[in-house]
């Protein structure tokens, strides 16, 4: 079976105005233009298969949500071949449309003045959803996401979590095969996100949706995603397992550890070696980085407690924050 998605070469650039600085400078403009071109998405080479989650991050301006709106039919691309579910979305996007769905953390397919069953109902129209499909979804999801007390309730009157919640289930009442993401958890507090990661989890598992998900908080990759695409001045830097790029590229573990009084704190300049550096989190937490390649885990562990009265520890690998801001200031992945 084909992947559902395959990006070969994709390019966008945009062409933009330079302005010049003061009044000599507008009337400048006025007569000669200068103008730049911005490589947004530069040969970009992906495929992705059925049923997977892929998790999709850059900086700001590397080109993630680009790629996501050539993906979803929004932009025609300037060179390359784009293939989804079958569709050239930029060519086929009335048809296209009907098979994928798409959450934009920052903006709704919700009418605002409406209540969000009527949306819904709206939604089943458009979509032409037969009644007793329609029905299903709608009790299945609104169970999952716990939507009952909201569906009678206008659109503009929801929390930013219950609006997200609402959205969610409007992208996937038409049961699309793909499901695209963009920061759908922005602004959240943790209950609201984990019901989210656990509705997508759940989807995944049950109905095998393919989820391409954009994301600046790399819990909701960690969460969801076994395989992550990282992409820098519109170029992929690494496309792969999760796992493996922990693996491959992280340089410290850390040792979290809790003293059990004061008096140990003169103690802890015992355990700093080469390579081991201790951190102050709190009055008695701290915590030890260290090189991975030269020092063992069980090594550091038995220094800590050889040295150190603790009440308790907790080895922890390096954050992917750490690991990705890495990759980012090479530009590269060796």
């Amino acid at each position: 079976m084909p992947p559902i998605i395959e990006v070969q070469g994709l390019t966008k650039e945009f062409r933009t105005f330079r302005r010049r600085e003061g009044v000599l400078g507008a009337l400048q403009n006025l007569f000669v233009r200068e103008y730049l071109t911005v490589h947004a998405v530069d040969h970009v080479s992906f495929s992705i298969e059925r049923g997977e989650m892929v998790g999709y991050i850059g900086a700001n301006g590397a080109g993630k949500s680009t790629t996501i709106k050539v993906l979803t039919g929004i932009l025609s691309p300037t060179g390359g071949r784009v293939i989804s579910n079958g569709f050239v979305p930029y060519r086929e996007r009335r048809h296209y449309t009907k098979h994928i769905g798409v959450v934009f953390g920052q903006r709704t397919q919700l009418w605002w003045d409406i209540a969000v069953i009527e949306s819904f109902k709206l939604l089943k129209e458009i979509y032409e959803i037969p009644e007793p499909d329609f029905r299903k979804r709608l009790d299945v999801f609104s169970e999952l996401l716990n939507l009952k007390e909201y569906l009678h309730t206008p659109v503009r009157k929801l929390s930013l979590g219950e609006r997200m919640r609402c959205d969610l289930a409007a992208s996937l009442l038409h049961n699309p095969p793909l499901l695209f993401l963009d920061e759908p958890t922005i602004g959240l507090d943790v209950v609201a996100k984990e019901r989210i990661r656990e509705f997508l989890k759940e989807i995944n598992r049950t109905e095998g949706t393919t989820v391409l998900l954009t994301t600046h908080d790399l819990s909701d990759i960690e969460e969801l995603s076994r395989r992550i695409l990282i992409i820098d001045k519109g170029r992929i830097l690494f496309d792969g397992d999760l796992e493996q790029m922990k693996n491959r590229l992280a340089q410290y573990n850390q040792v979290k550890f809790f003293l059990k009084d004061r008096t140990q704190i003169p103690r802890l300049a015992q355990i700093e070696t080469d390579g081991i550096v201790c951190q102050r989190v709190d009055e008695l937490t701290y915590l030890i980085r260290f090189d991975r390649e030269h020092h063992s885990s069980a090594a550091v562990i038995r220094q800590i407690v050889n040295t150190l009265e603790v009440r308790d520890l907790l080895v922890e690998e390096e954050p992917i924050e750490e690991i990705v801001k890495r990759i980012y200031l090479k530009g590269e992945v060796a």
